[in-house]
């Protein structure tokens, strides 16, 4: 499996999260961000109790390929 990063919040401190990363053997995102742990938030969702939830800023849409006209990769 190689992951690729696309890119990380620009306006993260340090610059550490939240962060985009592409695998190219399955041809899936991943996506690093702040862990969503709200009850309510959490109770609007039909979660699985196999998956997690995560939340980025909407200006990292930019690093998506699918957005970004195919631009992004191992920044």
């Amino acid at each position: 499996m190689a992951l690729h990063m696309l890119g990380k919040d620009p306006e993260s401190p340090e610059g550490k999260s939240p962060t985009v990363y592409y695998d190219d053997q399955t041809d899936n995102y991943l996506v690093q961000g702040w862990k969503v742990v709200d009850d309510e938030r959490l109770s609007q969702l039909d979660l699985p109790s196999h998956e997690a939830v995560v939340e980025i800023p909407k200006r990292m849409m930019q690093f998506f390929p699918e957005v970004s006209g195919g631009r992004g990769t191992d920044v």
